[in-house]
């Protein structure tokens, strides 16, 4: 009888991934201090989130140490090598988007914040996106050959979903677990059809100055303007996580259409190790 191989066991796996981790960031100078900085600014908020007893807090922190070894956890799964530039913005977009948009409050401190992240993530899962397809594209043991444009709209596609995807999360959270994750905004005109005593047409409410809102208990709370209660939020961050992986998607289209010569391009595409 053959003797059955062991299966590597947990910690094997786990030292070598950390081994992985830490050769990796040393190979290359601008990660590794990327990491360390924002290692050692989130385990400082960490320590200053406990000692004023901000758990939640802690919550976020700690995950986004986690998150931040996301990167090498894909590379030794998959055995995807992920390009220096790619790797270096998937780490801050965590630090801006937990350490400094959520316990830094950043989102409401800078209204372009969140804008600027789904931006940014737009472009990153259409990197993700295309490189999935670009893989078998080139691997000589697949039959499956798609043309730059066809390469560049599944990449896309692929990172369009990914952000429907979190706008259903967020809508699950507002519902369910009542927060406010889709931002309220104050607006001062409206169409409404449902307003319009005379028909189905929408009836202009043009010129808002404020509206009354009054609770079973009879308190009120007055809105300087109408409040739109996540809508405005939601089509704008689908609009800008489309533009940002449009953005990518004609890079990547170039990248292939010239047989993976793109300068830009291949600072933001995985390949196979």
């Amino acid at each position: 009888m053959r003797e059955q191989k062991k299966r590597p066991g947990c910690n094997n796996r786990l030292r070598h991934f950390f081994e992985h981790f830490q050769k990796k960031v040393h190979a290359n100078k601008i990660s590794f201090a990327t990491y360390v900085i924002m290692g050692c600014i989130t385990v400082a908020v960490i320590v200053q989130t406990v000692i004023n007893r901000q758990f939640e807090s802690t919550f976020t922190a700690v995950l986004s140490l986690i998150l931040f070894l996301l990167p090498t956890f894909v590379e030794e799964s998959f055995r995807i090598k992920l390009p220096t530039a790619l790797e270096i913005v998937a780490v801050l977009f965590v630090f801006c988007a937990n350490i400094l948009g959520e316990i830094g409050a950043y989102y409401t401190k800078f209204p372009f914040w969140d804008d600027m992240l789904h931006y940014t993530s737009g472009f990153i899962f259409a990197a993700f996106g295309f490189s999935l397809v670009e893989i078998f594209n080139r691997h000589r043991d697949f039959d499956f050959h798609l043309s730059p444009i066809f390469l560049s709209l599944v990449a896309l596609c692929f990172s369009v979903t990914v952000g429907v995807v979190w706008e259903f999360f967020e809508f699950a959270c507002d519902v369910f677990l009542y927060t406010d994750m889709q931002k309220d905004f104050i607006i001062s005109s409206i169409y409404s059809a449902e307003m319009n005593p005379a028909g189905q047409a929408p009836m202009p409410i043009p010129d808002i100055v404020q509206t009354v809102i009054t609770t079973a208990e009879g308190e009120q709370v007055t809105v300087q303007g109408y409040l739109d209660i996540g809508l405005l939020d939601t089509m704008k961050d689908l609009f800008v996580d489309f533009a940002g992986a449009f953005l990518f998607c004609v890079i990547g289209y170039f990248y292939s259409n010239n047989s993976a010569k793109g300068k830009i391009a291949k600072q933001f595409v995985p390949r196979v190790m």
